[in-house]
């Protein structure tokens, strides 16, 4: 009995030292005085972007340090955290069905009175209020992206191509590239998620405005909504090049940057990449075409970056601060040019002349959230895609992710 007693004694004192020892790590004072607060955000390529304007905060607010946390595969490790209770301060997210299962969890603080949502564009707010499925609004949209087609003006000048302006045009522009011997279009397929940008181009302007409504009514499903799109996707499929299966989004970034290809199906978030692989391309971004009525096809657009709080910070003083900071006109406006972003705030303008192709489309508002924001990650909308392209049969796709959304979808 001693001996029992000895050992519970002892695992009790381990148990206190640790507790102990966590609690001064969730303190967030560090040694000289400071309040230290974690800012884990998961976009790798602002990484640099987010160090500099982190050196001008602390500048600004000597008593507060901000480390920055930029993991691989971030989400997931956020979604690990979460289920440990040990959440970051401030999180820079896209908004997307992560954001729900993290509102879901109740992890993240209500925004809605926050100082910071002034000036932001209502319909980004509306998004990320959409995709939590909650009135209140659970982040700050920060920045936004767009889907559209990147391509290399100094070849469409060789060549005497024009930015088409509907799906046919489009498709007829392929021809013309693969009939010179050059690759039309270049795809990174052993990236899952590179399967995504174009098909949400497509998904989103042929599924109909209240297709995921409707899917959760259980009045329609993706066999109906979305065959369009497989078929379409299909099409590009055709004017693509050799082991596409096996390009990776970096191989991409450099093969179009090297003049590979005459297009590229990605978001805006990957022209600083290509720049840096060539910092002399010309290049420039057109609207998609999917549909054959000119003008009709909307931008893919949701909201990037948001900005929101964990409602276990023990610095909610600090955590408002420094987003406050990051959402002043001066330092968003930095953001946008080195990150070749879209603001959600009203009245900053993308400056960038590689962009100028899409600015017609934000203007007068031809622009729709992303279709795989609304389709829960358990889904595997992206593995799924990634094994159509191979065996490039739409009916058995169609028919795999009508099975999986009947699985984990959440009915309403």
């Amino acid at each position: 009995m001693n001996t029992l007693k000895k050992v519970v004694f002892l695992l009790l004192i381990v148990i206190l030292a640790f507790t102990g020892l966590t609690a001064c790590k969730k303190d967030g004072a560090s040694k000289d005085g400071k309040v230290e607060i974690e800012f884990f955000q998961y976009k790798t390529e602002a990484r640099g972007t987010f160090d500099k304007l982190i050196a001008k905060f602390e500048k600004e607010n000597p008593e507060i340090r901000v480390v920055q946390s930029n993991p691989p595969d971030a989400m997931t490790v956020l979604k690990t955290r979460i289920a440990k209770r040990d959440m970051p301060d401030v999180i820079g997210m896209g908004a997307d069905v992560t954001l729900k299962e993290l509102v879901d969890a109740k992890a993240l603080a209500d925004m809605s009175d926050s100082p910071a949502l002034d000036g932001i564009q209502p319909a980004y707010v509306q998004m990320v209020k959409d995709v939590s499925g909650a009135k209140e609004v659970y982040g700050i949209p920060y920045a936004t992206n767009a889907v559209g087609v990147i391509y290399n003006k100094k070849m469409f000048k060789e060549m005497g191509l024009k930015v088409p302006q509907t799906w046919d045009e489009l498709i007829a522009t392929a021809d013309k590239v693969k009939k010179t011997g050059k690759i039309p279009f270049y795809f990174t397929f052993k990236d899952a998620w590179t399967t995504l940008p174009s098909y949400n181009v497509l998904a989103a302007n042929t599924q109909g405005e209240d297709f995921f409504e409707k899917l959760h009514a259980g009045e329609t499903s993706f066999s109906k909504g979305h065959q369009e799109a497989a078929n379409k996707y299909l099409k590009l499929l055709e004017y693509g090049h050799k082991n596409q299966n096996g390009k990776a989004y970096n191989d991409g970034n450099t093969a179009f940057a090297n003049g590979e290809s005459a297009m590229y199906l990605q978001g805006i978030w990957a022209i600083p990449e290509i720049k840096k692989a060539n910092p002399n391309i010309e290049l420039g971004v057109f609207p998609f075409p999917v549909t054959n009525k000119p003008g009709e096809s909307k931008v893919v657009s949701g909201v990037d970056l948001l900005l929101a709080t964990a409602t276990t910070t023990e610095h909610p003083e600090e955590a408002k601060k420094f987003i406050e900071f990051l959402t002043t006109d001066k330092v968003a406006k930095e953001y946008l040019a080195q990150q070749n972003a879209f603001s959600a705030k009203q009245g900053l303008v993308q400056k960038d002349p590689s962009v100028e192709g899409l600015k017609e489309s934000f203007k007068k508002g031809a622009v729709v959230d992303f279709p795989d924001h609304y389709v829960p990650s358990a889904v595997g909308l992206d593995k799924l895609l990634q094994e159509f392209v191979k065996k490039q049969d739409s009916k058995a796709y169609l028919k795999k992710i009508d099975a999986e959304w009947e699985k984990v979808a959440d009915r309403k």
